[in-house]
């Protein structure tokens, strides 16, 4: 059974730690172990794994507790 946690980032990228499978867009599984960052601006080119493009699409998202 997959154990992950995932926590996002003010306006970056989600944070999942644990032990998890991904689906990319083609139907492609990724088995992760540790730490992943998932992209939430759209800009990656690197998807569904976040490459930093979020500075420079100017990504803003601030998480509320």
């Amino acid at each position: 059974m997959a154990d992950a946690t995932v926590v996002p980032t003010d306006d970056g990228p989600y944070m999942v730690s644990g032990s998890f499978t991904l689906t990319d867009a083609e139907g492609n599984e990724i088995s992760v172990e540790g730490d992943a960052y998932l992209c939430r601006c759209g800009a990656s080119a690197n998807k569904p794994f976040c490459d930093g493009s979020h500075r420079k699409a100017k990504f803003e998202s601030t998480v509320r507790g």
